[in-house]
């Protein structure tokens, strides 16, 4: 397994799950942090929020352009992919929960439907762990293939 960088031990977004968990509201960013956070250089290395979002968005990328008939060949290549992801992913906390996913709810590859449901179910349970809103699996079609019914993505 990949060592975890000083970078991925601590967020914002568990700072918010944890002030969640003692039942206090989370704090608005003062001012001084939204100008540091505009100005801060945009080529730097991404941090644990950034690289959680990014990858989310590789991931749901990868399940709405997943084949609609796949061969096993193609079933085996995501499995394999999502299993190597689990073992090499920076966020040390982050990769042993995704195996034991993995383990608990397999990966659902019969189809590009299955795989993208089964996707978008797998954030909606690490978004609960972390204190954010879930979301509706019923649109993930939109959100990551087709683009928005309202022509905003066009």
């Amino acid at each position: 397994m990949m060592a975890m960088g000083k970078k991925f031990t601590k967020t914002k977004a568990s700072a918010e799950a944890t002030s969640k968990s003692t039942e206090q509201p989370p704090r608005p960013p003062s001012p001084a942090a939204k100008v540091a956070e505009e100005q801060r250089r945009r080529d730097c290395p991404v941090d644990k929020d950034e690289l959680g979002r990014s990858t989310w968005n590789l991931l749901h990328t990868m399940a709405a352009y997943y084949p609609e008939k796949p061969t096993e060949t193609e079933k085996e290549t995501m499995k394999t992919t999502l299993d190597s992801i689990s073992k090499t992913y920076p966020c040390t906390h982050c990769a042993e929960d995704f195996r034991k996913d993995l383990k608990t709810n397999p990966p659902a590859v019969s189809d590009r439907d299955a795989l993208a449901k089964w996707m978008c179910e797998l954030h909606n349970r690490v978004n609960v762990k972390i204190g954010k809103d879930v979301f509706d699996c019923g649109l993930v079609k939109e959100r990551w293939l087709d683009g928005w019914k309202d022509g905003s993505c066009d």
